[in-house]
């Protein structure tokens, strides 16, 4: 899948342009807080396919590429909600700090580290291909794939995911009302924001996929409502 935009008022970049557009909904008095979530560049166990949780792999000579053309892409359309960018936030893993630095430095800003943007503890599948975690434990396995309760071995469900990454997101909220903020993590943490803002039940983590170093958009209002801009926007790495 590639970008997804949510409306024909969002010009052709799919990042650009807020200014009225929550109108329709009532909401066109206010400013709603974009959240631009950016999947981290590619790293060894990506290339691999293995589950990369709370391991500490650093990017390959691509992944880091993928995070030099999103930080570019970024600065060229960075015009948000107030017309700038406020603060690029990032899991403390070295594999998001790698993709959130260039974006930080072409913007002029530093790294804010917030270590609940962490991605899921796989436990004892870190490491694993599907297959391999699926022939060690396929009980465990196959529930996991449905239940967002289960837990791998020694790991956390995505239900415990789910509750650090609000309380991280309600924090954001707070801090920067109506502004723009760019949040580098991972694939889990990103899927569950998106989640929210669509007020999903828990099968969409099991049916989005989400390219490394993409971009997705999202805006959240002061009354609680959310829209969805954009989704796994990959253009700018062609």
């Amino acid at each position: 899948m590639r970008a997804v935009r949510g409306d024909r008022g969002a010009d052709r970049e799919g990042c650009e342009r807020v200014t009225t557009a929550g109108s329709w909904t009532g909401r066109g008095t206010t400013r709603p807080t974009r959240v631009l979530l950016l999947r981290h560049g590619q790293s060894p166990l990506s290339v691999e396919k293995r589950y990369s949780g709370q391991g500490d792999p650093e990017l390959t000579r691509e992944g880091l590429e993928q995070a030099a053309a999103a930080a570019t892409a970024l600065a060229a359309r960075h015009i948000g909600t107030d017309g700038n960018i406020r603060a690029v936030v990032s899991s403390p893993l070295l594999r998001a700090r790698q993709t959130a630095e260039p974006v930080a430095g072409v913007l002029g800003l530093g790294v804010t580290v917030d270590e609940r943007l962490t991605e899921t503890d796989f436990g004892t599948w870190e490491g694993l291909t599907f297959a391999e975690a699926a022939q060690r434990d396929p009980e465990v396995h196959r529930a996991w794939l449905g239940d967002s309760s289960v837990s791998p071995p020694q790991g956390e469900s995505f239900d415990v995911v789910a509750r650090r990454v609000d309380a991280a997101l309600e924090d954001l909220l707070r801090r920067y009302p109506g502004q723009t903020v760019v949040v580098v993590s991972h694939v889990t943490p990103i899927k569950l924001i998106l989640r929210r803002a669509l007020d999903a039940g828990p099968q969409m983590l099991y049916r989005l996929h989400l390219d490394l170093a993409c971009l997705s958009v999202v805006e959240f209002w002061p009354d609680g409502g959310a829209s969805v801009r954009l989704v796994n926007d990959t253009s700018y790495l062609a």
